[in-house]
C-alpha cells in the first residue's frame, strides 16, 4: 500500500505540448523556467518555499545587515505575464521512473521530462550533538534565526554580573573556513568592534571571541594563494581567531571540543563546514555516488535515465579536467540549467544537444566593511576594488528593482555611518488562549 497522495495535483492546465516538472526555485531551477518562459513546453515549477532565496547573501540577514525580504523575491511575481510557467508550493516525495509520475505532499504529477535541482543542505558528518545544539545558515529562516540568537545572547548577558559567567553567551564560534564562514566571521567581528560597544556600554566586548575554525590548512581552499593569505590577514586585523588545521570534535551546546586543543566556551556555534545532496525517494542507487550527488553525463541526464536531468549541488559530472566533479557554486548551477534550456529549446527545432562545458568566471568573497579577495580568471585582486566589485556583482545578481533599489541604499547607509538599524529581537508569539487556538484552525 503506498503512502503517498494518490490523486492529481489539481487545477493544473491540460498539457498542448511536452510538460517539464522542475523540482528546487534556487539559482538553477529559476534560471532554467526563465529561460523556458514564452516556449510550447508546459513547465510546472515546484519548491517548498514560495520564494527565491539569494543564499550568498545570508550572512548579511544573519549579522542585521540586510532584512529578509531584501534577498527573497516571490516566485509568482516572477511568471506574472507567463502563460506556460505554473508554480506550486509543494515538497516533492518521490519517483517513479517507470510510469514518469512525481509524488508531492499536494498529489502527484506526470512528467516528459524531469529535472532535480533540489540544491544541497547542510552536512554535519554524523556528528549528532552538533547537528542538534549548532546554527546552519541554509536558508533566510536560519539565518534569521541567527540574528535573534545573537542579539539574545547579549540582552542576556548584560543582566550577568559575573564576568565568567558571560563569556560563553558572548563569544561566537564559526566552523568552515569557506566564503560562507569567512564572510560570516568578519561581519560579526565588525559587529563586535564598532556597534555592539555602543548598543551595550556596561560589557566588555574585548572579552568577546569571535573564532573562525577549518578542518583544512587554509581558508578559502579553492582560491588562490593570494586571496588565502589576504583573507587571513584581514579576518586577524579585525581580532577574529583564525584556528586552521582544526578538527572540531564535539559541542554540547556549552563547550567545543577540539582535537588535540583547548575547547573554547560558547552559547552560539554557527556550522558553515560542508553541504550534502538532498535527497529523492526513487532515486536508485546506481544513479548516485555514497556522498549523495547525482551522476549525470555531459547533458546533465541521469545516469541510466532518458528524460530526468539533475542540476547543481546535487549533481556530479566526473570528467577529465573535472576529476571530483563541478565545483558547488552557483555559476555551475547557473551555466548547467542555461545549457540545458538551450538543448531543450533546441531540441523543437530539431537540432542537436550541445554538451555541457563550465566556464569559469572566477569566485570571491567579502570579508567586512571594504576588503574583500577577487579571483578572475585573467586577474587577481583584494582590499577595497575587490569589495566594490564583490557589491556590483552581488547587487546584479539580486532579483527585482525594489529590492536592488533596497540593498543598494542598505549598504551605502552601512558604508557611511555604519551603524546598521536592523538589531530588531522579533520573535513569533507563542500561542496561549484556547481562542487563539481555536481561530488559527479555522
Amino acid at each position: 500500500m503506498s503512502f503517498y497522495n494518490q490523486n492529481p495535483i489539481p487545477n493544473l492546465p491540460p498539457i498542448e505540448s511536452k510538460r517539464i516538472v522542475i523540482i528546487g526555485a534556487g539559482f538553477a531551477g529559476l534560471k532554467l523556467a526563465r529561460k523556458l518562459i514564452g516556449s510550447s513546453y508546459q513547465v510546472l515549477l515546484l519548491d517548498k518555499n514560495n520564494y527565491h532565496q539569494f543564499q550568498p547573501l545570508f550572512y548579511q540577514v544573519a549579522t542585521s545587515g540586510l532584512e529578509p525580504s531584501a534577498i527573497s523575491f516571490p516566485l509568482r511575481k516572477v511568471f506574472h505575464n507567463s502563460k506556460n510557467i505554473i508554480f506550486r508550493m509543494a515538497i516533492a516525495e518521490k519517483i517513479d521512473q517507470k510510469a514518469n509520475r512525481l509524488y508531492t505532499n499536494v498529489g502527484y504529477v506526470d512528467y516528459d521530462y524531469l529535472v532535480l535541482a533540489m540544491g544541497a543542505d547542510t552536512n554535519y558528518f554524523g556528528l549528532e550533538n552538533i547537528e542538534k545544539h549548532s546554527i546552519p545558515m541554509k536558508t533566510v529562516s536560519e539565518a534569521l534565526f541567527i540574528r535573534n540568537k545573537i542579539i539574545s545572547n547579549y540582552e542576556t548577558a548584560i543582566n550577568i554580573g559575573k564576568e565568567n559567567e558571560r563569556k560563553p553567551i558572548m563569544n561566537v564560534v564559526i566552523v568552515g573556513g569557506g566564503p560562507t564562514g569567512v564572510e560570516l566571521a568578519g561581519a560579526v567581528a565588525e559587529l563586535r568592534n564598532n556597534v555592539f560597544p555602543k548598543d551595550y556600554p556596561e560589557l566588555n566586548f574585548k572579552n568577546m571571541k569571535v573564532v573562525l575554525i577549518e578542518a583544512g590548512t587554509h581558508l578559502l581552499l579553492s582560491m588562490s594563494e593570494q586571496a588565502k593569505t589576504k583573507a587571513r590577514t584581514y579576518l586577524e586585523k579585525l581580532g577574529v581567531i583564525v584556528m586552521t588545521d582544526t578538527q572540531v570534535l564535539d559541542y554540547d551546546g556549552n563547550k567545543v571540543d577540539l582535537k588535540g586543543k583547548e575547547s573554547i566556551e560558547t552559547k552560539t556555534l554557527l556550522w558553515a563546514a560542508g553541504i550534502k545532496a538532498n535527497h529523492i525517494e526513487g532515486v536508485i542507487e546506481g544513479q548516485t555516488l555514497p556522498n549523495g550527488r547525482m551522476i549525470v553525463n555531459e547533458f546533465n541526464r541521469l545516469k541510466e535515465s532518458e528524460n530526468i536531468f539533475a542540476l547543481g549541488d546535487i549533481a556530479i559530472s566526473i570528467t577529465e579536467k573535472f576529476e571530483r566533479g563541478h565545483p558547488q557554486v552557483a555559476q555551475v548551477a547557473l551555466q548547467q540549467a542555461d545549457n540545458l534550456a538551450n538543448n531543450l529549446l533546441a531540441e523543437k527545432r530539431n537540432k542537436p544537444w550541445k554538451r555541457f562545458k563550465y566556464k569559469d568566471l572566477g569566485s570571491m568573497a567579502t570579508i567586512g566593511r571594504k576588503l574583500a579577495v577577487v579571483d578572475l580568471p585573467f586577474i587577481k585582486f583584494q582590499g577595497l576594488l575587490a569589495w566594490m566589485t564583490w557589491l556590483f556583482v552581488h547587487l546584479m545578481a539580486i532579483l527585482g528593482v525594489k529590492n536592488k533599489l533596497f540593498i543598494f541604499l542598505n549598504w551605502s547607509w552601512n558604508y557611511l555611518a555604519f551603524d546598521p538599524s536592523l538589531r530588531l529581537l522579533i520573535k513569533p508569539r507563542q500561542i496561549k488562549t484556547k481562542k487563539e487556538k481555536e481561530l488559527i484552525e479555522e
